[in-house]
This record gives structure tokens, C-alpha cells and sequence, in this order.
């Protein structure tokens, strides 16, 4: 049996086909519905790849005591649930979702953050894998042993307030906003109740669709130019939720820019009418 290695945050259906004997793979399935419409139709059936594990941050990967959605973990509440799932020092992560490029990257970006660097996100997620005539099943699997997955946690990957409130006043910093124009702008009405329109002052926008081609990440040279002017900067990315941020992460990953870090709170947090953070309009 074969040990795989990921030189890339990505990788395609045909090359995880080609490894799905591999000894240390191992597959999870992170999707999450999406707080807004993008157009993408979900399977109505459980539908997974095969071996697939299930790896929710939504509701149990995610920190407990806090109302702000899938906030990251404490690395010891982390290590032991990636070792209940048998995950282990070893283990190349392979993490998709049921929309394309959407939920798969904050998993992808969560193991990064915790430590661990061998594992890469399904290009075009399950669909393209589907479309690629690959089987799938209607089962998720389960863990047949414990791993000895441990945290080394990289505090410097996920932000708060209190550091982007630094960086938008520090020009070696941008702080990418990946929201819709209309959300940014404040001209149409965010999906979460109790939250203001507009955006950071000094917060650039970025939509994350702008990173794909239906449902699959841009090509790296296309990346690069969308991201060429930040290349010298410390990229800070923030989103609604903190999910679709680390869209921005893998696309500026994929362009070879390396000082990114990902604004856990984002927008739920910044633009609460208690949150007393500046927000401009327009």
C-alpha cells in the first residue's frame, strides 16, 4: 500500500481517483448549505464519495461557547475529535463539499491552521466528481481506529477584530472582503438577522465567485492576476460567516502568495448592531 502526498492545496477528481487505495487517505466530506443562493442545486439523496467520513464544523467542529457560527476549536477539543475519526500524524486529507469550491476550504483551512499541511480540497467538489463518471454511494464511512492526530496550532492563520482592526490602518496589510457587492455596499440585505450593511473602512472587495469558473478554482496564472498587486502585502480575508474567506486563502494559495490569514469572526461578528466596530456604506 502507497503513502500520498499532496504538493498542492488542490487536487483533481482523476488524481484522487488514481489514490483512493492509498494507506493514508482519508476523505471528508464538509459541506454545508449555503446561507445564500448561488445557484447550485444539492443532491435531494445522500450522496458521498466512497470512504468518505463526515466532517462538520457547522454544528460539532466548531467552538461551543460562543453565539457566532463555526468559530475554530480549541486545538485540544481538536486533536481529540480528529483522533476519534482516526486521523492520524500521517493522513492526507482530501476535503469536499456538495456545492463545488464552497464549505471544502474553511475544513482545508482549519486543518492548516491547527498544523497539519498534507491535505488539499476537491477541485469542483462532488459535482465534478460525479461528472467525471466516478461512483459514489449513499453511506458515509466510520472510523476503524483511533489516530494520533495532534494540533500544532498556527495562531497567526486565524484573526480577530482586534487584529484587523490593526491591519486596516497598517498599509503592509489588505483586508479582503469576500461577500457579494451588493452585501459590501450595503445595498442588499444580509442573509443573518441583526447584522448592519456595508463593510470595514478601508476593506477591499473580492467576491469569491470571482475566484471560480462554475463551482472550479480559476487556473493559478488566472489567480495570480487577480491577486499580482497584494504579492507584498498581508492578506487578511473575511467573509460572513468565515467560510467562503477561505475561498479567498486557497484562490491567494494558489497564486503563490504566502502571509494569509482568515478573520474568524467576519462579518457576524463586525457588523453586529452591538459590535460598536466601524462600518462604512458604499
Amino acid at each position: 500500500m502507497s503513502h500520498i502526498t499532496f504538493p498542492n492545496s488542490l487536487i483533481t477528481p482523476q488524481l484522487l481517483a488514481e489514490n483512493l487505495s492509498a494507506e493514508n487517505l482519508i476523505i471528508l466530506d464538509a459541506s454545508m448549505k449555503p446561507v445564500t443562493n448561488i445557484g447550485v442545486a444539492q443532491p435531494t439523496v445522500p450522496t458521498y464519495i466512497p470512504g468518505s467520513l463526515r466532517f462538520d464544523y457547522d454544528t460539532h467542529i466548531c467552538d461551543h461557547n460562543t453565539s457566532l457560527p463555526h468559530m475554530m476549536p480549541t486545538p485540544e477539543f481538536f486533536t481529540e475529535e480528529m483522533q476519534k475519526m482516526g486521523i492520524r500524524k500521517d493522513s492526507a486529507i482530501v476535503v469536499y463539499d456538495n456545492v463545488g469550491v464552497y464549505a471544502s476550504p474553511r475544513a482545508w483551512w482549519m486543518f492548516r491552521a491547527m498544523g497539519h499541511d498534507n491535505v488539499a480540497v476537491l477541485d469542483g467538489g462532488l459535482p465534478a466528481w460525479i461528472n467525471a463518471g466516478y461512483e459514489t454511494t449513499a453511506t458515509l464511512a466510520t472510523p476503524t481506529s483511533r489516530g494520533d492526530f495532534a494540533s500544532h496550532p498556527r495562531p497567526e492563520l486565524i484573526v480577530d477584530s482586534q487584529t484587523v482592526t490593526h491591519a486596516l490602518s497598517d498599509s503592509a496589510f489588505s483586508v479582503m472582503d469576500a461577500r457579494s457587492a451588493g452585501r459590501f455596499k450595503g445595498q442588499e440585505p444580509e442573509p443573518r438577522a441583526g447584522l448592519r450593511g456595508g463593510h470595514m473602512p478601508g476593506a477591499v472587495n473580492l467576491p469569491f465567485a470571482e475566484t471560480q469558473t462554475n463551482g472550479v478554482m480559476k487556473s493559478p496564472a488566472l489567480l495570480r492576476e487577480i491577486f499580482n498587486e497584494y504579492q507584498n502585502k498581508k492578506l487578511i480575508f473575511s467573509c460572513g460567516t468565515g467560510v467562503t474567506a477561505c475561498i479567498l486563502a486557497l484562490a491567494a494559495d494558489q497564486a503563490g502568495v504566502k502571509n494569509l490569514s482568515v478573520y474568524d469572526g467576519s462579518w457576524t461578528e463586525w457588523g453586529a448592531s452591538t459590535s460598536g466596530l466601524p462600518v462604512e456604506i458604499g
